[in-house]
């Protein structure tokens, strides 16, 4: 593990510089899940993720000559702005290389931090391969997002607030990609106070660690496909997994779909705007992954809140289908004068909120006379939906849903 002196040192370094986040008790959240929970809020961090406490503590650390020549990293974009930011404070010119399926808001993020970018490869592991080569052909100093002590140590900080300001935690979630982040928090806790516990979560399309822990040796993936793109690495290192198999009591995994939920339940009930690398902790326990007792106080690190507004929309879309708090209906009525008025009376009825209407009857799938409405309706849960079906029914109308 990471000596505690060295994360203590990168605790000092960093100060003034790096936002102290909040470690704030989550009240719904505990109650749904009937524990003391405590949110990390790496998403309020300066560029909204927990990253740049790594960058900003290992280019302190280079030498006069190598901040002259410059810095390269390879990142899915939350390192990438920790990089360019840190950079940009010691005047170090910066090239990222990002995957070219990363979203526009972390890409615009790090040019407008002054780094030059490079989007190149599918995933990170491949704009990872590309970056080695280019910094040697530039002579560039490369800053690995997790395969480092330097990093490592700084990450290792975020456990030092908590630990500051709650030190009789009974666990801590940790997201893991490649395990910067939970081989820093897991060296400095396992050495404040070993009974805590420390577990890893990662994304089920994103299994690389997951399964390296489980066989205490290295096993890389072909691919990797998940929502949370801060997570999505393909391959395990030997370095992060050693700390890990030492310090680290459990790796636990979400899906997609789990992930979505946490991104949704921290927006609409803490106020929270995370990732989705950021909420698999809150998915883990929002979907019984975790075995703890009733009462323990555990801290989550919501690690980064720089999500996609393109995909924080399809949640909210999926999501309040799924709660039964949206419905899309496909109506066919006999197209004539008032028939759109009286379908429309009989929802004011139901007391249905009409969000989206349009109104077809030209379709080539229409018999003569007919015409196709396409409705979107605000609804009040499951029950309501049902009653909206059985009135249509009764009435005659013949209807199809989108789900």
């Amino acid at each position: 593990m990471i000596p505690i002196s060295e994360i203590i040192k990168a605790k000092k370094k960093i100060n003034g510089v790096v936002n102290k986040t909040p470690f704030a008790y989550a009240p719904l959240l505990a109650q749904r899940v009937e524990a003391e929970v405590f949110l990390k809020k790496e998403n309020l961090q300066i560029t909204g993720a927990y990253k740049i406490r790594g960058a900003y503590n290992k280019i302190s650390s280079l030498s006069k000559e190598e901040k002259k020549k410059g810095v390269i990293a390879a990142s899915a974009g939350n390192h990438a702005q920790g990089v360019a930011y840190s950079a940009k404070v010691f005047g170090v010119p910066s090239t990222i290389i990002m995957p070219e399926a990363t979203p526009l808001l972390k890409v615009v993020g790090t040019k407008a931090l002054g780094a030059e970018v490079i989007l190149k490869g599918e995933n990170y592991d491949e704009a990872y391969e590309f970056a080695m080569t280019f910094a040697k052909e530039n002579s560039l100093t490369f800053i690995h997002p997790f395969k480092d002590d330097k990093i490592i140590a700084g990450q290792g900080t975020v456990a030092l607030e908590m630990y500051d300001e709650i030190d009789d935690l009974d666990m801590i979630l940790v997201p893991i990609g490649g395990g910067g982040l939970i081989s820093g928090v897991a060296s400095a806790i396992k050495q404040l106070d070993p009974r805590i516990k420390v577990i890893g979560v990662t994304a089920k399309g994103a299994p690389a660690m997951y399964e390296s822990f489980k066989e205490k040796k290295v096993i890389s993936t072909k691919d990797v496909r998940t929502i949370a793109d801060g997570i999505a690495v393909r391959d395990a290192n030997q370095k992060n997994l050693d700390i890990i198999l030492e310090c680290v009591d459990d790796i636990v995994q979400v899906d997609d779909e789990e992930i979505a939920n946490a991104v949704l339940f921290l927006l609409e009930k803490q106020k929270i705007v995370a990732e989705g690398a950021g909420s698999v902790g809150v998915a883990a326990l929002l979907h019984n992954k975790i075995d703890f007792d009733k009462k323990d106080k555990i801290g989550v690190i919501i690690s980064g809140g720089n999500i996609d507004v393109g995909m924080l929309s399809v949640i909210i879309e999926k999501g309040q289908i799924k709660a039964h708090r949206k419905m899309k209906l496909f109506i066919t009525l006999i197209d004539k004068p008032g028939a759109l008025r009286v379908l429309t009376d009989i929802f004011e009825e139901l007391n249905a909120n009409i969000i989206q209407i349009d109104y077809d009857r030209t379709s080539t799938t229409l018999s003569y006379g007919d015409a196709n409405v396409t409705i979107a309706l605000e609804t009040k849960g499951k029950e309501h939906q049902e009653d909206i079906r059985t009135t249509l029914k009764e009435q005659g109308y013949r209807f199809h849903e989108e789900f």
